[in-house]
């Protein structure tokens, strides 16, 4: 069955999989989750994103995560969570996104730029879609 949230089922598995301590995980492949996976890899939250096509339906793909761990085999990720659902979208303004956890975590958006960190949203001067807060 379809979901109505692709991204928050993501965010999700995530936390389920940094739960049970695995190394990879697997989900099925869209434009918009490999952005925030690509968004989180930059910060430093996920260790490798890769986009596998499947090679009996070469139309379908999959995106492999290869997680993070610290020196003590804990999470990078604290804490993860979906701002914007399906059913109530928030958008913010350039001058309007605020820090998470005095600039240690990380805000992802989806701009007319793409999707993007917080900081680089400062950095371009624009505004979007707030997905996700990560610390």
């Amino acid at each position: 069955m379809p979901s109505s949230d692709p991204v928050g089922d993501m965010l999700a598995m995530i936390k389920n999989a940094y739960g049970r301590r695995h190394k990879r995980m697997s989900l099925p492949h869209s434009r918009m989750k490999e952005g925030v996976a690509k968004v989180l890899r930059s910060e430093g939250y996920i260790e490798d994103v890769k986009s596998i096509q499947d090679e009996k339906k070469p139309e379908r793909k999959t995106l492999h995560l290869y997680l993070k761990y610290d020196s003590n085999g804990e999470s990078v990720i604290s804490e993860i969570k979906r701002v914007s659902k399906p059913g109530c979208r928030i958008f913010r303004g350039v001058d309007s996104l605020g820090r998470i956890m005095d600039g240690l975590g990380v805000q992802v958006l989806s701009t007319s730029k793409g999707i993007m960190s917080d900081r680089q949203a400062r950095k371009d001067r624009v505004g979007g879609e707030l997905i996700c807060k990560v610390w």
